[in-house]
């Protein structure tokens, strides 16, 4: 498994409330995800954030994982979008 095979997108949007940040990155605590890189901005009262995350001490599946954060989005009113790096370079590649 090379280091791209543990590398994820996640994607968070919605209307920008405190406490986005907080609560996502908790839950990428509770499963052992390690942020490696994070951008974020605030475009016309919107919350936008894509962060770059390693997953290799995930203890559960990755679609249990998945799952959890599309949970965490719908608590918080927000959209969730968790992609292998590897298929989303996939996608953006022209």
């Amino acid at each position: 498994m090379n280091n791209s095979d543990n590398q994820i997108i996640i994607t968070v949007s919605g209307k920008d409330k405190v406490g986005i940040v907080a609560s996502v990155s908790n839950c990428l605590a509770k499963y052992k995800v390690n942020i490696e890189d994070i951008k974020q901005t605030i475009m016309q009262d919107n919350f936008v954030m894509m962060m770059l995350c390693d997953i290799k001490k995930l203890e559960v599946s990755f679609k249990d994982f998945k799952d959890a954060m599309l949970n965490l989005g719908s608590e918080l009113g927000m959209e969730i979008w968790v992609q292998k790096k590897d298929i989303f370079d996939k996608m953006h590649t022209i």
